[in-house]
């Protein structure tokens, strides 16, 4: 994570997800942390499968879309072919009278960069994306590791309240006192407000990436719930993994009037043969029942299918 300073205007912080499977994972473990997603498209390149999959997790986590048009310095470069993909897939540029916002930029020579940070501030204006900084700190855990200096250490973005030196945390089955606080560069600050990242040192073990980081008043009271999330935790593996959505169990959920929506994801050999089985399949939805293809593609089924099947059951 890393956060962008824009003179008088705010800041923006970065999450940066390298391929759709760790976009997938993190929605598993229930961390939407992301306000807004940017979606970096090459101009030489074009809209690749992974960029059709990461649109799909974006809406599947109902996050609202940004498009980054990237190396529109090269000579090969060609966005008007980027915005008719785009366009295909339902993310219709402004310029084309849609409301998908479309920045071309050139991370090799800064084009197009502070237009990008100041349409995100508008977005973020737009969207109402506000957070109080005048109470206990909650954020997600983004990242975490072990260090040889410092123990558990656990890279977090402050999401509500603000995150001080010496408050006392919960993060998953783990709890501490937060001995020092790392923002993105390295450097030690005493207090992390709203939307900043932080690295925070002190507690007593390695929490999940995708938990929940809360501040709590009283030590006695952390450690209490620390150790029934603990007893959870090894009761629930003891007892095996946690069921998901089966035919056999189908069934039986739509007739108790649980069941709403029947989330489905279509492999086939060419995408004709997806589009068709798409179009005839959600045609197929009922009053009691809805069916929505959540994700399309061709080949045969990957882990990253696995994944988005078991993030959204």
């Amino acid at each position: 994570a890393y956060s962008v300073d824009l003179a008088g205007k705010g800041h923006v912080t970065f999450l940066d997800t390298p391929g759709h499977a760790a976009f997938t994972s993190m929605r598993a473990r229930g961390a939407n942390v992301t306000d807004i997603v940017v979606l970096v498209v090459a101009a030489d390149d074009g809209v690749m499968p992974q960029t059709i999959e990461a649109v799909d997790h974006a809406r599947e986590a109902q996050v609202p879309i940004v498009v980054a048009v990237n190396k529109c310095d090269h000579p090969n470069a060609n966005p008007q072919k980027v915005m008719v993909q785009l366009q295909k897939m339902g993310l219709v540029s402004e310029e084309w009278g849609g409301k998908t916002i479309c920045c071309k930029v050139s991370a090799k020579t800064g084009e197009g960069i502070d237009q990008l940070l100041e349409m995100l501030l508008l977005e973020a204006e737009v969207l109402e994306l506000k957070a109080n900084p005048d109470r206990p700190a909650q954020g997600a855990v983004v990242e975490s590791r072990l260090t040889k200096g410092s123990g558990p250490v656990a890279t977090v973005i402050v999401q509500k309240g603000t995150l001080h030196v010496g408050d006392i945390v919960l993060a998953g089955p783990f709890y501490g006192r937060v001995r020092a606080l790392k923002n993105d560069r390295g450097k030690s600050v005493r207090e992390a407000g709203p939307a900043l990242p932080v690295e925070v040192h002190g507690l007593s073990g390695v929490p999940e990436a995708g938990a929940m980081l809360v501040v709590l008043e009283d030590e006695k009271e952390a450690r209490r719930i620390s150790e029934e999330r603990s007893f959870d935790i090894k009761t629930k593996q003891t007892k095996g993994v946690a069921r998901h959505l089966t035919l056999e169990s189908l069934h039986q959920r739509i007739q108790e009037g649980v069941f709403k929506e029947l989330k489905l994801i279509i492999k086939a050999d060419v995408q004709g043969s997806a589009e068709a089985l798409t179009q005839s399949l959600e045609k197929l939805s009922t009053d009691k029942v809805r069916l929505h293809v959540i994700h399309g593609g061709i080949g045969g089924v990957n882990e990253s299918d696995v994944m988005l099947a078991a993030a959204s059951d």
